[in-house]
């Protein structure tokens, strides 16, 4: 066998995926058409669960050495913005970051885990049998064949994985196409943030680094031009002068698109050996900054549940979990930009900006405006308790940074456990058994012995939890039980194949 997993994709959830894979001791390769990274901007946000996802990973700094964060988010360009700033975090922003420059973040931390990436390669066959999966592609040298005892297609919306794995994409297709510029403005006198709804179209432009704007606008005389149609600087700018009544002096485009809203998911996220991700399994309006950070979310997801089943300790439900998890949260993602869409991009009438008007005011009760703002950030996202698990409110909830005390007294953020990618065991009742096992059977659990160091309500009855490799508690256990030590045992036979230590 060449690799143990093969992904199919080199952009940000291609590359994640392979990382956490490296980071479990798993030989990874990643294939990619493309000769180098992408030179263009496009998806422009990292999100605070993506932030907070990062962090555990101890990427987050370097990314925010490259972007700057911004408090608010957005909800169909609604007037009212979506306040991250109250969201229970220390990522409570989103990072305004070009994706080239997260890419260039994310492979330099792959290459430094090993993960062999293969670029100007193109896949044109993807065949499993029961022992593993073969893969053709053709590259600068030829033709070649990798075997490999899984794949994930993180290759796009036009996924060969997807294709040549026979998975339904269902959904609709584009009904309409909108059209965005990285353009320099030279009527605006300082970097600026402009909406704009009316009967004549919608706009938005949020300034960048370089002198430049990404000008995103949706003219209603041009939403039936095909996505494949290029866009022009001069279609830019006339649109933009109708809906505004100049086009800023709109120049020296550094890159032109069109984009559309078909909106299509992947029957299931696996088959047998193959699994999807990212704009392989989903693909959607990109409203709201969502597509780029919930792919991340799923590559993480992903990444240790095949490492466990390379490993040999997965339980038989892991892998299946992957779709189980995560089709729901992106069911959720079609819905909350299929109603962006109809929006911002679908009616242009007095009535629909009577409709907009009226959301807004609702988005300034912080009710509902905590409720959309955890749609987006992907803080509302909570996964099924585990159903053998003892009953616990923190059960498939995501863990926030706690700050904790060690025994020897040093203080340490919580997501500074889960660098390595391993399970963390977070104990805090001083239980000498479960202080004294041996803890190196398992080496993909970290075991940390420590005490609150600050006020946490929901976290004060805890004895012992244990949070996943991508940060959510897989259970947590109160201290009124009666049998800690055995409900910790099976807790982690549960999860993490059985050792005995306990």
């Amino acid at each position: 066998m060449d690799f143990q997993v093969v992904v199919v994709g080199g952009g940000p959830v291609g590359v994640m995926v392979a990382s956490e894979l490296a980071l479990a001791g798993v030989k990874a390769c990643v294939l990619e058409k493309r000769k180098e990274i992408t030179p263009y901007s496009r998806a422009l946000t990292l999100h605070p669960r993506s932030l907070e996802l990062l962090d555990m990973r101890g990427l987050k700094e370097k990314l925010e050495n490259r972007g700057g964060p911004i408090p608010t988010g957005h909800f169909a360009s609604l007037d009212t913005r979506l306040d991250f700033s109250v969201l229970d975090s220390a990522s409570n922003y989103t990072l305004f970051i070009p994706q080239n420059e997260t890419e260039e973040v994310l492979e330099e931390w792959a290459k430094s885990l090993g993960v062999d990436i293969r670029r100007e390669v193109e896949v044109v066959s993807v065949r499993q049998h029961a022992e593993g999966v073969e893969v053709t592609g053709v590259g600068p040298e030829g033709e070649f064949t990798l075997q490999a005892a899984y794949v994930v297609g993180a290759d796009g919306a036009g996924s060969t994985v997807r294709k040549q794995t026979g998975i339904p994409f269902t959904g609709t297709g584009d009904t309409l196409t909108a059209m965005l510029g990285d353009v320099v403005l030279t009527e605006l006198e300082k970097p600026t943030v402009l909406s704009r709804y009316s009967e004549q179209g919608g706009t938005m432009i949020v300034p960048m680094n370089s002198g430049l704007h990404r000008v995103i606008v949706v003219d209603p005389e041009r939403t039936s031009v095909p996505k494949s149609e290029p866009v022009t600087l001069e279609e830019l700018g006339a649109s933009l002068k109708k809906i505004l009544g100049t086009d800023l002096g709109i120049s020296n485009p550094r890159w032109l698109s069109r984009f559309g809203n078909a909106t299509r998911q992947a029957e299931r996220y696996r088959e047998g050996r193959i699994f999807l991700a990212g704009d392989a399994a989903h693909i959607h309006l990109p409203a709201g900054g969502q597509g780029l950070n919930v792919g991340l979310q799923e590559a993480v997801n992903l990444g240790w549940k095949l490492a466990a089943a390379l490993k040999g300790w997965a339980p038989e439900w892991l892998l299946d979990s992957y779709h189980q998890e995560r089709m729901p949260v992106n069911t959720a993602l079609l819905r909350n930009t299929r109603a962006q869409a109809v929006l911002m991009a679908s009616d242009f009438s007095q009535s629909m900006g009577d409709l907009r008007s009226l959301l807004s005011e609702l988005l300034q009760i912080p009710e509902a405006n905590r409720l959309l703002a955890g749609q987006i950030s992907a803080f509302n996202i909570r996964y099924e308790s585990d159903p053998l698990a003892l009953a616990h409110p923190l059960n498939g909830s995501r863990l926030r940074d706690l700050k904790l005390r060690t025994e020897d007294g040093a203080l340490h953020q919580a997501y500074e456990f889960f660098h390595s990618g391993s399970f963390v065991l977070l104990h805090f009742a001083g239980d000498p058994t479960i202080q004294g096992a041996d803890w190196s059977r398992y080496p993909h659990i970290k075991p940390v012995f420590a005490s609150l160091a600050e006020d946490a309500a929901d976290w004060a009855d805890v004895h012992t939890a244990l949070v996943r490799p991508d940060g959510y508690v897989a259970w947590a256990l109160s201290r009124s039980e009666s049998e800690p030590v055995e409900s910790v045992r099976q807790g982690i036979a549960r999860w993490c194949g059985e050792a005995g230590i306990l």
